[in-house]
């Protein structure tokens, strides 16, 4: 069983280890019960992610005027990501980074 993510395979679960996991749970749900594992992990992740931008979001654009936000996840960070300042978390590690040498 191979997992991948755009056709990069990030592991292989070899046969010992499809046979150990199968003696934990029925094989019949293993690979579905494996699925749902992976997208709750990237769900959680987003979830938090998204918690985290808003908390540092909202009160800039509150302070900026904004009378209105999108209570939609996707428009609200849609609209993070087309202000002027933001800056991904690399983008922002490399400005601190700089900052440092200054």
């Amino acid at each position: 069983m191979k997992i991948s993510v755009n056709d990069i395979e990030l592991f292989t679960i070899s046969a010992i280890e499809k046979q150990v996991l199968a003696d934990y749970m029925p094989i019949d749900i293993l690979e579905d019960d494996l699925k749902r594992r992976i997208k709750w992990v990237i769900g959680e992740v987003y979830k938090e992610s998204h918690k985290a931008l808003k908390s540092q979001w909202e009160p800039k654009l509150i302070a900026e005027g904004a009378k209105s936000l999108p209570t939609d996840k996707d428009e609200f960070a849609a609209l993070c990501f087309a202000h002027p300042d933001y800056k991904d978390r690399s983008a922002r590690e490399s400005a601190a980074l700089a900052n440092e040498g200054v």
